[in-house]
């Protein structure tokens, strides 16, 4: 609201100071009659219609790859806007209201045209330069926010990465002995070590192999069957082949934390679904909880609200989603427009030292 009311507000000022202008224009030219004054105005009339068809319409829908020839027409279209605007007014109001036009009864009316279209161009001009140079600034500024949003994602990051190696050795070495005592926690050690790895992973281009995010939510379910045993009813089903998709880390977890922390677990009538299904041409996530009626601590996780915010870095135009309550559930679905690339050799990831000298230990023991 506030953005409309600084829009009109100086558009509004820039009219009134040009047809100023062109008032002061004709009266230094001596052009002083009533009439020539009302034909300032419905010229006027004319050029702002023409001028908010291109700087509205044509140029945001129009200006881009493969519409070229549209544009064309466009510029036509608008030279018949300035001609019925402007014929409209003085051939058809003014006669009406005022007792006189400006054009002869016997005028073609191609010569409305020729005129609309001659008379249109410099208005498109302008609003093409200004709809152009907004959009500039618009970038420069998304720019400017991005690179703030990432230097303070780099010192967030920075925060966390207290010698992230100690923490895995101290893993690796509680894997160690608690191996020989209880094979149970163990494995819940092992599994937290590897959502550790994962979490803190990077990759030249952003992205990984959707294989790893399915591991990483298995391993996260794994994580709370420990932790509830017998009690935690939650499934995650994988419809279709994850070969050949890649996407962004963490991407899925934020709608199972959300489910987890907000649904009921322990209920085999309505257990938490997740549903992963693939195809060649989308990724799509669905996660279904019941709801329960007490809060729950919304400190963890990094939330729908960032989640929502990266998809809008990462896959603009690319994604869709809906969240929020059907009846007694609660539905988060998630679809990525993103195509499957042809699945290359995966060579599996050699295990750490830490993890390595771990298991000779376990196996010496």
């Amino acid at each position: 609201m506030l953005y409309l009311k600084k829009f009109f507000r100086w558009h509004l000022l820039l009219w009134l100071a040009y047809f100023g202008y062109v008032v002061v224009g004709e009266y230094g030219k001596g052009r002083t009659a009533p009439r020539d004054l009302w034909f300032d105005v419905s010229f006027m009339m004319a050029r702002i219609a023409t001028f908010y068809f291109g700087y509205l319409l044509m140029f945001p829908r129009l200006l881009r790859a493969g519409r070229l020839p549209l544009l064309a027409l466009g510029m036509l279209v608008a030279g018949a806007v300035f001609a019925g605007v402007r014929g409209f007014i003085e051939e058809e109001l003014y006669p009406l209201l005022l007792g006189f036009d400006n054009y002869d009864n016997d005028t073609p009316l191609y010569r409305f045209l020729i005129d609309g279209v001659y008379y249109a161009i410099p208005n498109l001009a302008t609003a093409g330069a200004l709809w152009a140079g907004e959009q500039l600034l618009r970038r420069e500024r998304e720019n400017q926010q991005l690179a703030r949003e990432k230097r303070a994602a780099e010192l967030a990051f920075l925060k966390t990465q207290i010698n992230p190696h100690f923490l895995y050795n101290t893993l690796n070495m509680l894997y160690g002995l608690a191996y020989g005592v209880d094979k149970a926690l163990a494995n819940g050690l092992l599994k937290l070590s590897e959502l550790m790895r994962y979490m803190l992973r990077d990759t030249p281009d952003g992205r990984v192999d959707l294989n790893e995010e399915v591991e990483y939510l298995e391993n996260f379910l794994d994580l709370y069957r420990l932790r509830y045993p017998g009690r935690l009813h939650a499934s995650l089903a994988v419809a279709g082949a994850p070969a050949g998709h890649r996407v962004a880390p963490l991407l899925l977890i934020p709608f199972v934390e959300n489910a987890f922390k907000h649904g009921v677990l322990d209920d085999p009538a309505t257990p938490v679904r997740l549903l992963l299904t693939l195809t060649p041409e989308a990724v799509e996530f669905t996660v279904e909880n019941q709801r329960h009626g007490y809060q729950t601590d919304s400190s963890s996780g990094i939330g729908l609200a960032n989640l929502h915010r990266r998809l809008e870095l990462l896959y603009p135009d690319c994604y869709s989603w809906q969240v929020g309550p059907v009846g007694a559930q609660f539905r988060a679905h998630l679809r990525l427009a993103v195509p499957a690339t042809s699945p290359a050799a995966v060579v599996a990831p050699p295990l750490s030292t830490e993890l390595v000298s771990a298991l000779a230990v376990v196996s010496a023991g």
